[in-house]
């Protein structure tokens, strides 16, 4: 075990957020008790990391007895018990693959719509990259047939000061590397997320696909999913102190937020619009396009409505 955790340059201690990364895939049921996980050559590609970053990750979740890996076969899952798993409190009754109501579900079944519309205001689009991946597989496979998708991301401006992730000492404010390592991780999951709803599209798979970001000038407090205009998923990020490698191989205490930490309540827009759930649901698309309108801000991380004639 000491040798699987040494630090040793190059990616550094990044495989232990590959391995977390992959322990919240499992336990929301993207990847399934007894089935394979993606092949290293994908995962090098999803998570922007080396072959031997994703390799200590894979030797770390088989330590912890939750894959097993034989070379040539690949890398089974054993258990879907996990701390990391994004917590959802609803009254709604959808299928899981664990026993209790994870993400997953609701944005499956948000893509099961004919025009598909997704709203979201977070810190970093990393798990909204695998969810959007997972849907786009699914149209690829033919299990879901969308005519259109529909997709604008809030994110936080790229040169807006965020209250975190910051190193813990409060007297170095001019150190931003917890921060430039944040840019770094939330475009290269934008990129990602949009290059696969837009390759549906060149595909020919799906007629239309919109995928817009903008940016706003102010640290996220919460993270918030609208789907389908109908359903609301709303969750406060959990402020912690926590070690943190950055780029550049140095170990801090940093002022961080776990996303994955936090629980997301869900409202669901009914008939009766005087209910709990259809006066959230309103109001947060209401929040959510006067922000866009008012103070996004169009980023760089973005390309044209494609359509096919």
């Amino acid at each position: 075990m000491v040798d699987l955790l040494r630090f040793d340059g190059g990616d550094g201690w990044e495989f232990q957020r590959i391995a977390d990364a992959l322990r919240a895939e499992i336990g929301d049921g993207i990847h399934p008790v007894g089935h394979y996980l993606p092949p290293q050559r994908q995962l090098v590609v999803q998570f922007g990391v080396s072959r031997d970053t994703v390799q200590r990750a894979l030797r770390l979740l088989v330590a912890d007895g939750v894959i097993e890996s034989k070379q040539g076969i690949g890398s089974r899952v054993l258990s879907a018990q996990s701390e990391e798993r994004q917590h959802i409190h609803t009254s709604s009754a959808l299928p899981t693959h664990s026993g209790r109501p994870a993400l997953g579900p609701f944005i499956a079944e948000a893509f099961e719509a004919q025009d598909v519309t997704l709203d979201v205001a977070t810190l970093t689009s990393e798990s909204l990259d695998t969810h959007i991946r997972l849907q786009a597989e699914r149209v690829r496979n033919g299990d879901i047939h969308p005519e259109s998708i529909s997709v604008r991301l809030l994110l936080p401006a790229p040169g807006s000061t965020l209250a975190y992730p910051r190193l813990k000492d409060k007297d170095n404010t001019e150190d931003t590397r917890a921060l430039d390592r944040l840019r770094r991780i939330t475009r290269r999951h934008t990129e990602s997320l949009r290059a696969a709803l837009e390759d549906l599209q060149t595909e020919r798979l799906v007629n239309a696909v919109d995928v817009q970001v903008r940016t706003v000038p102010f640290t996220p407090t919460f993270k918030l999913y609208l789907l389908n205009e109908t359903q609301a998923l709303h969750g406060l990020y959990v402020l912690t102190e926590r070690a943190m490698r950055l780029d550049d191989g140095v170990e801090v205490e940093a002022l961080d937020v776990l996303g994955l930490g936090a629980t997301l309540f869900h409202y669901l827009k009914d008939q009766d619009m005087e209910s709990q759930g259809s006066l959230f649901v309103d109001s947060a698309q209401t929040w959510f396009d006067k922000h866009w309108a008012i103070l996004g801000a169009d980023s760089s991380v973005q390309s044209p409505t494609t359509r096919l004639e």
